[in-house]
């Protein structure tokens, strides 16, 4: 899947790429979250904000790059990945390049059916043939879906469940990011219809399918982004102020680790996870942040390494020892939060964003 063009032209990017961007510009300049700070918050926003983004790339040069990912390797358990999956079906969104096909790849070699779920045929196919061809493992089957078109994942989702008997593992892995704002068919801001609304949809509409197959899991791919920004529980569409495609990225992104949490608080037979993949080389960040990419392209973690986590989440029995619901990197549970951020949100504010998406999910469900 890609992006779908916007009005003044988004940013050339495959939105299976976007994780890799991880909100890059910052290394170019500053920004604001553009979000008014909570009344408990002594300091100004825009300090707040400038702290945010400072605190979140010096965690990055120690945690999401190549090196930081061979560090954390010496305490991966190698056996926890030397399983089968065969008999077992999962879902990848956004599974032709990138991440998710490095996870499709990964699973493919282990056995498992590959339900690929993409925008655009052509690049789905040459991707299918590729993991076949690697992997001598046919049960790979292609799905045509944008994720932006919101009443299009509902009807995917519910054929999907008429015509397969089981889903074991669905990975909400596409994304999107845009440089100016444009709405979808039905009026909706595309990147929140895509990484929110979108995955909570086929999330929600296949849970049925899901807790009658062996070992449900559900892996959300989110971005170490998401720590820059609080939960927004008004102007979802970004309808209000100066859209900042990054900024409203990682908006998302922190809604995908909202929506996760409470998620697996409904749905208990249910292992929910989201995860950071780290700074990862793709094409999309050669070409939107040329300058970034070559002075950190040593530095840059393989699509195999980036997709290491969902693969490890998607698979082993280690990954269900740990609790629902939590946000994962490197294959260890990590903080949604950072130090001093004041990105904390309330209870009520999460209960109040999740009664928005699902009455906005159901409005637009097909009777």
């Amino acid at each position: 899947m890609s992006c779908p063009p916007a009005a003044g032209g988004p940013l050339k990017v495959s939105p299976t790429d976007v994780n890799s961007l991880e909100l890059h510009v910052v290394l170019v300049r500053i920004k604001t979250g553009g979000e008014s700070a909570p009344s408990t918050e002594r300091l100004p926003e825009h300090t707040m904000s400038l702290y945010r983004n400072s605190a979140w790339f010096l965690k990055g040069v120690t945690e999401f790059t190549r090196n930081a990912f061979l560090s954390a390797s010496k305490r991966f358990v190698e056996k926890d990945l030397e399983v089968s999956m065969a008999g077992r079906s999962f879902m990848i969104t956004g599974a032709n390049s990138g991440i998710g096909k490095a996870t499709a790849m990964a699973i493919a070699k282990k056995g498992g059916t590959i339900h690929m779920v993409c925008r655009n045929k052509d690049k789905a196919e040459e991707a299918r043939a590729d993991i076949i061809k690697e992997t001598g493992n046919k049960e790979i089957y292609v799905h045509i879906l944008d994720l932006s078109e919101t009443r299009k994942v509902w009807e995917f989702a519910e054929a999907f469940k008429r015509k397969y008997k089981a889903l074991n593992v669905l990975i909400n892995n596409a994304g999107c990011i845009m440089s100016q704002r444009d709405v979808n068919a039905e009026g909706l801001e595309k990147s929140f219809a895509t990484n929110v609304l979108g995955a909570y949809i086929l999330t929600k509409s296949l849970i049925p399918l899901l807790e009658k197959s062996a070992d449900p899991r559900v892996i959300t791919v989110s971005s170490g982004g998401m720590l820059v920004q609080k939960l927004r529980t008004g102007n979802l569409q970004s309808e209000r102020g100066r859209y900042d495609g990054t900024m409203v990225y990682a908006q998302n992104k922190r809604q995908q680790v909202v929506m996760t949490e409470q998620l697996a608080k409904a749905h208990t037979n249910i292992h929910f996870s989201v995860m950071h993949p780290g700074w990862v080389d793709t094409p999309a960040v050669a070409n939107a942040m040329p300058d970034f990419h070559r002075s950190m392209k040593e530095s840059l973690r393989t699509p195999e390494q980036g997709a290491d986590t969902v693969v490890w989440l998607a698979v082993s029995e280690a990954a269900t020892t740990k609790p629902s619901g939590r946000f994962f990197q490197d294959r260890k549970m990590v903080s949604t939060h950072l130090p001093l951020a004041w990105t904390h949100s309330s209870a009520p504010e999460e209960q109040k964003f999740m009664s928005v998406l699902e009455e906005l999910a159901k409005s637009f469900q097909p009777h």
